[in-house]
């Protein structure tokens, strides 16, 4: 078995990135993966502004400490004000231009006005509160490479030096279907020995945080010849299959089968836990990836397998999760001798505890948890140890 790491490794040394692209608006990039790398027309900000309501002075005039000048006019944000005569000062609000002539701006709680004056009771520096020409974004500077998953700040970014549109590349088109003679839909009454099919939900909600077009062919009947033609109909004009179940070594198990006789299989089984059935291969000109069928196994395994392979596949070169190093609040006596994937949250000690059942099947663990803790294989825990800790948001789950 591969670890998971040649495992990672392997599957993002396979990956064709998309190529096909197309603008959209700014305002509705989020989420999608820049095509292209974008560069600033325009310094930001655009000319000298203040920091501050206050006053706009020539600091020379302001050197006594208690220097009184005259106002000579208001400036407004969006106002261009006239160039500041010596010895007068220039009242001003936050965000308006600085005038011709001014170098400095006193906050208001540092002035007192009198009558048509002002009473200056500080020694400005030349530059103090003034916001620079160009301080945040050059003109010609790039501001966002292309790979970038748009966010946010990205798109406030974007649109702070007048880009009213963006280049992103085209959402991945993802099939999935799920096996198992066992599964019903919630809705539908649950005959005797039938569990309701809990992965459909869980991995269509994990694809549309991707960001992907998605086309559910359903429930797959327990044999061959029906995954097989499942496996041919999901291959066409879909950029990757993904299916949930039958990749373990049991009788009733026809994925991997299925996947060798209308494709290839690259990779199978990995020395992790939960989730060691997991497949990876090519069917037609679509990738394949064969997730384990328990609700736990499945939803790990799409984080650490599937979503790095989906975000490099749109271009973006960092897809390892951010972890972190921190205590342990538990003891952890009997480790796997595979990579185990522990379902923990943060307590309000700043440690960690984990979810007294820690078994594939119980997906109520990935509800209650933060994270996963990434224990190596054979790593037992004591009480106050560090460990690496990887938390849920950091895998795009919110």
């Amino acid at each position: 078995m591969l670890s998971v790491a040649q495992a990672q490794d392997h599957m993002l040394s396979r990956v064709r990135t998309l190529s096909a692209t197309e603008n959209v608006a700014t305002t509705d990039a989020l989420g999608r993966i820049l095509a292209s790398p974008q560069y600033a027309q325009l310094h930001v900000p655009p000319q000298d502004n203040t920091q501050m309501d206050g006053y706009a002075v020539r600091a020379a005039d302001c050197v006594s400490g208690h220097a009184r000048l005259r106002i000579s006019q208001r400036i407004p944000a969006g106002v261009v004000g006239q160039p500041l005569e010596p010895g007068s000062a220039a009242r001003i609000f936050t965000g308006a231009l600085i005038p011709e002539g001014a170098d400095a701006v006193v906050m208001q709680e540092q002035c007192e006005t009198d009558g048509d004056a002002v009473v200056i009771r500080h020694q400005p520096a030349a530059g103090e509160w003034i916001r620079r020409q160009g301080e945040d974004i050059r003109a010609g500077a790039t501001i966002l490479e292309a790979g970038t998953v748009l966010r946010a700040q990205e798109m406030g970014l974007a649109a702070s030096v007048g880009l009213a549109t963006l280049p992103v590349l085209r959402r991945p088109k993802v099939a999935i279907f799920f096996t198992g003679d066992e599964l019903a839909m919630p809705g539908d009454t649950l005959r005797p020995g039938a569990i309701y099919n809990s992965n459909r939900y869980t991995l269509t909600g994990l694809l549309q945080g991707l960001g992907c077009d998605i086309t559910d062919l359903g429930i797959v009947p327990d044999n061959l010849a029906a995954t097989r033609a499942a496996l041919r109909q999901a291959a066409e004009g879909h950029d990757l299959i993904i299916t949930s179940g039958g990749v373990s070594v049991g009788e009733e198990d026809h994925v991997k089968p299925a996947v060798e006789a209308e494709g290839q299989l690259a990779m199978w089984q990995i020395a992790m836990k939960p989730g060691k059935p997991l497949a990876f291969g090519e069917v037609g000109s679509a990738f394949f990836i064969g997730l384990p069928g328990n609700p736990v196994s499945s939803f790990v395994t799409f984080l650490l397998f599937v979503r790095p392979f989906l975000l490099r596949l749109q271009g973006v070169r960092n897809v390892a999760p951010q972890a972190y190093s921190m205590r342990a609040d538990f003891d952890w006596t009997k480790p796997d001798r595979r990579n185990e994937f522990l379902r923990a949250r943060i307590n309000a000690d700043g440690g960690l505890e984990l979810f007294q059942n820690q078994s594939s099947g119980v997906l109520s663990s990935a509800v209650w948890g933060d994270g996963l803790i990434d224990l190596p294989p054979l790593q037992a825990v004591v009480r106050g140890q560090m460990v690496r800790f990887i938390p849920f948001s950091s895998m795009g789950v919110v």
